[in-house]
């Protein structure tokens, strides 16, 4: 009886001593995580202004669910990308700076083929032409960890849906699958659709396909749906398996909007027509109100399924506005303005980016962030909102993470040093900032450096933003301390450098003398 006794109170000793140390929180689970990413959006082709006043350009758009992300989460006022596409993805995907991981040109569809135009001086830089690889040993790849196989591996239920363009045809990283998606939507090598219609199969039609042509969505051939909408459809479907299995997800909705061919989305179209604006203008904003009206949907079935709450949503731009003209209306490199250039160059026009971030119980709704920000800096900022402190990852990382300016907007570092390096040739005809050019940014000031002639400009965005009064003759130290940094920062990348034909040597770093 004694021993039963004893054994009686032990166990209630011991139910009594779980019951006062455990702990009676519910466990928390991870956030949902949604990258919003758009192509060639410009940083005022929305009706919110990323500025201290609305511009006449932010007028022209109609955007009502990025205002309501705004009004929800947080707005960042300087944020930025590279000036062209592949390289803003890749960085995105590995952490790395764009001079870092070499990928500093948009990848051609076509295996070690360089999207370089010839020059009559200059032979390419020797960059990684393939783009990225998730497997070791590819020729002319950058090899790192993506950011979705570290999510997957995490729990997450990871989704592709849109662009992928991280890699060349017959490598692993065309593969979204080979990245660590669970799911792929219509992503692959090329980096625009042949069409963004249905009644021409998104490009498939026969014996007119080129490798531009969008995979995936043969259900939506000929019904009217336009890209942008069944890229929206076809996401929001991918989310009712994790939802079941009550599994977080990261969903990767990367728009082929608004990249050419402009395309009139008729849902929207005859709107900008009535208010006065041409063809071409109005096809550019019914394809900033198709990709808006996108924004909303997904926002829609976040509150509809109850899952809002525990949503992360970060919304981006890949480079600065098109300012090419045509196939854009108006004069050359003016529809950024005041920004000057777009999409190609390292001035403002072409890197400046709109961002938006909604995390619920941590941005304070409708407030601003005015600390810049680059694109290599998702990548540990969306491993810090999953909670993953510990991972491994093959690559240097050079982002920091945003995510102690979502949590006090009035974060401040003037320190850290933003790098661009372009050191390609875009287009024939070149333009401001455009071709073999780099760029640093430390707190106010930016250098602006060209790679061809050695020569460099100074700029106080803080009363300048669009860069119209050259400072470097007045503040000479600060002009050579500026290219100073990044040349240290170019070298320390091995970053590549564009080649002298008459010489066979690469051009020196910035502010080294010149042969």
């Amino acid at each position: 009886m004694k021993k039963n006794a004893l054994l009686l109170l032990g166990c209630c000793l011991c139910i009594s001593s779980y019951a006062q140390f455990k702990d009676p929180r519910p466990v928390k689970r991870p956030p949902n995580i949604i990258v919003f990413l758009v192509d060639d959006m410009g940083w005022e082709d929305s009706s919110v202004p990323f500025w201290y006043q609305v511009t006449a350009t932010n007028k022209r758009f109609h955007t009502p669910h990025m205002e309501r992300l705004a009004r929800e989460g947080m707005k960042f006022t300087n944020a930025y990308a590279t000036p062209v596409c592949t390289p803003s993805r890749v960085s995105m995907l590995t952490g790395m700076n764009a001079a870092h991981h070499g990928v500093t040109n948009w990848t051609s569809p076509r295996k070690d083929v360089s999207s370089d135009v010839p020059d009559e001086t200059l032979h390419p830089a020797s960059w990684n032409t393939n783009g990225y690889s998730p497997v070791r040993g590819i020729a002319h790849t950058v090899y790192a960890t993506p950011l979705p196989a570290l999510l997957r591996e995490a729990g997450y239920y990871t989704i592709h849906a849109g662009k992928a363009h991280w890699g060349a045809m017959g490598t692993p990283g065309a593969n979204p699958y080979n990245m660590g998606f669970l799911v792929n939507i219509a992503g692959h090598a090329a980096g625009h659709p042949q069409s963004y219609l249905s009644e021409e199969n998104y490009g498939n039609m026969s014996g007119k396909a080129t490798a531009q042509a969008v995979p995936d969505l043969e259900e939506y051939y000929g019904t009217g749906t336009f890209l942008t909408e069944a890229l929206t459809r076809e996401a929001i479907k991918t989310l009712d398996e994790p939802i079941k299995r009550k599994q977080p997800f990261y969903l990767y909705l990367a728009h082929y909007a608004v990249h050419t061919p402009l395309q009139a989305d008729r849902k929207y179209y005859q709107r900008y027509l009535n208010e006065g604006l041409d063809s071409t203008a109005a096809k550019y904003a019914a394809m900033i109100e198709g990709m808006d009206q996108s924004l909303g949907t997904v926002m829609d079935y976040l509150r509809t399924r109850q899952i809002d709450g525990n949503t992360i949503i970060l919304f981006m731009s890949d480079n600065g506005g098109l300012s090419l003209a045509p196939p854009r209306e108006g004069q050359l490199h003016t529809q950024n303005a005041p920004l000057r250039a777009g999409k190609g160059s390292v001035y403002e026009g072409g890197i400046r980016e709109p961002m938006l971030v909604k995390w619920p119980g941590v941005t304070a709704a409708g407030s601003t962030a005015t600390q810049p920000v680059i694109i290599e800096d998702f990548f540990p900022a969306i491993l810090e909102m999953a909670g993953i402190q510990l991972y491994n990852a093959v690559q240097s990382v050079d982002g920091n993470s945003f995510v102690p300016i979502l949590r006090n907007p009035a974060y401040t570092d003037s320190s850290r040093a933003l790098v661009w390096h372009y050191p390609n040739k875009w287009i024939p005809e070149g333009g401001p900032g455009i071709n073999y050019k780099s760029a640093l940014r430390q707190g106010r000031w930016k250098v602006v450096y060209d790679l061809r002639t050695g020569a460099a400009e100074l700029y106080d965005l803080q009363t300048d933003i669009g860069e119209q009064r050259n400072l470097a003759a007045q503040e000479p130290q600060r002009t050579t301390a500026l290219v100073r940094l990044l040349s240290q920062r170019l070298q320390a990348w091995k970053a590549p450098m564009p080649v002298l034909k008459a010489t066979g040597q690469p051009l020196p770093w910035p502010g080294e003398n010149r042969p």
